[in-house]
């Protein structure tokens, strides 16, 4: 079973015991117990060691979540968001400030607050569209469910987009390295546990998997908070991928062997100019990969495409915690003088640490970006403005 704990916020619980067989836990599911609406999550700070879900009853719950990457992953954060906005009119909280604070929550990840301004956008329509708007009960109801309906909608479409990355990728990797018996390098993490449906990049390693054209997942372990040992592994594994596990400075040293085929991540924000912003250590995969003549390909739905933010000079990069750099978090059963999940130091007491959560790739070392839509190869500014202008208009028709 798994341990009781507390965390701050009030709104915020763990759903007791570890589910160690292999079943699929969502990532996030909204339920409706007799209490009150709730959003599920399944806690990834806990994996590998425990499935545990924390019960969010308020924004303010979910934000600290999402901070604290118990929740995390461009287009799950989306989710996210339009779930913690549909929680707010549900539970009577003040919408206008749960939103604004949930799309704060990060500032990297542009689907965040993408999907919380799709769901307020919903709620603010319904509020003030119907004869007794603004006038009681009624109004508020449907707005509520306005929100939730739209957060579900994006959930349904998110899964769907995650079916063409997959396609879409899988055509692509196969043109570029034919024959298959792929070798695939990923960063971070970048499957079920950041989507609606399978995953960005890692959907397309698991396509070629499931066609028995995957030779070996390459994981990086994604320092420091190792969402590529910790996740990626353990999603590999629960599907019966051939993976091995390396330190991300040891990647210089499988291109050089050639061992790589190609590397595959995901991003948290695509600039118009098609810089991409993922998690930090995708930069010097690109330059790696460019070296050594290794294809580099960006997977992310046309949600993470983001027209508003010029170039990747204007992308806002999230700074984290120095903690997180010269501790490492103790396993969740106790040590002798460590408290169960607290940090272990290694570094000297005052040490600074630079720790950005991510870093920017420039769209000259991107050899494609995929998305549910389509492959953008060259990546320009113009192709990319093409991808989303006709994504915009098969939503509309």
């Amino acid at each position: 079973m798994a341990d009781q704990y507390a965390q701050s916020g009030g709104g915020i619980r763990p759903i007791d015991g570890i589910r160690s067989e292999a079943v699929d836990i969502p990532a996030i599911r909204w339920e409706e117990p007799a209490e009150g609406p709730v959003l599920v999550l399944l806690d990834q700070t806990r994996l590998p060691a425990e499935e545990v879900e924390l019960v969010c009853t308020d924004p303010q719950a979910l934000v600290q979540a999402i901070r604290s990457l118990a929740v995390r992953g461009a287009p799950l954060l989306g989710i996210a968001g339009a779930y913690g906005v549909a929680l707010a009119a549900a539970r009577g909280f003040d919408v206008e400030e749960a939103a604004e604070a949930l799309a704060d929550a990060r500032p990297t990840a542009v689907n965040l607050a993408y999907g919380v301004r799709r769901a307020q956008e919903a709620y603010r329509s319904a509020f003030s569209g119907g004869a007794d708007a603004g006038q009681g009960v009624g109004a508020r109801e449907r707005a509520a469910a306005a929100a939730l309906a739209s957060a579900r909608a994006l959930h349904a479409e998110d899964a769907e987009a995650s079916v063409g990355m997959a396609e879409h990728g899988l055509r692509l990797l196969d043109e570029l390295v034919p024959g298959g018996n792929h070798r695939i390098l990923t960063h971070c993490n970048t499957g079920a546990l950041v989507s609606g449906g399978e995953g960005t990049a890692f959907a397309v390693a698991l396509a070629a998997h499931r066609a028995g054209r995957l030779r070996r997942l390459w994981v990086d372990e994604t320092r420091p908070l190792l969402q590529g040992a910790r996740l990626t592994a353990y999603e590999a594994a629960r599907n019966g991928m051939a993976y091995t596990l390396l330190t991300d400075n040891a990647a210089g040293s499988l291109f050089a062997a050639g061992e790589v085929d190609a590397v595959l991540i995901g991003a948290d924000r695509i600039a118009a100019d098609g810089s991409v912003a993922n998690k930090v250590g995708s930069y010097p995969l690109a330059v790696l990969a460019r070296y050594h003549h290794v294809p580099f390909i960006v997977v992310a739905p046309v949600t993470t495409i983001d027209p508003e933010t010029a170039d990747g000079a204007s992308i806002e990069v999230e700074q984290r915690a120095g903690h997180e750099v010269t501790e490492v978090t103790a396993p969740r059963v106790p040590l002798a003088g460590v408290e169960a999940g607290g940090g272990i130091p290694v570094a000297p007491l005052g040490t600074q640490a630079y720790n950005p959560a991510f870093d920017v790739t420039p769209p000259d070392l991107v050899t494609a970006i995929v998305t549910e839509c389509g492959v953008v190869s060259p990546v320009t500014s113009d192709g990319l403005s093409e991808l989303c202008a006709s994504s915009l208009q098969a939503t509309m028709s």
